[in-house]
């Protein structure tokens, strides 16, 4: 149960990326098909960062440190455009358009889920 719902929380912050940054779509006709799409991609995007992400910790380790943490937002953002591409691969309506959509974005989602687990809780 605890899986769907953080899918769910990630699948509300990429909405929430969607309406904020401009560079980010959904080309979904209806509203079903949108939500369905969010929690597509967010199953993408989950396994995307459970996968690569603690392998690009590991050998990034040292621009972690160099940054003071600042790296992790490349990091996410590049994240993001695989997620986009995957997606796209996949046929599914979900567009990241370029390097600073993808940051933003990044930083969306990552807020809104963090305040949407708070909000849950574990």
């Amino acid at each position: 149960m605890r899986i769907v719902i953080k899918v769910l929380a990630v699948a509300a912050a990429l909405w929430a990326a969607t309406r904020i940054v401009s560079g980010i779509t959904v080309s979904a006709s209806t509203t079903t098909t949108q939500i369905g799409t969010l929690v597509a991609v967010a199953l993408v995007f989950g396994l995307v960062n459970a996968v690569l992400k603690p392998i690009i910790k590991v050998l990034g380790c040292a621009f972690y440190v160099l940054t003071l943490g600042l790296f992790a937002l490349v990091v996410n953002a590049g994240l993001l455009l695989l997620t986009s591409w995957i997606a796209a691969q996949l046929q599914l309506p979900f567009h990241v358009e370029g390097f600073w959509a993808a940051f933003w974005g990044a930083i969306i989602v990552g807020l809104v889920s963090w305040l949407l687990d708070l909000v849950l809780g574990d």
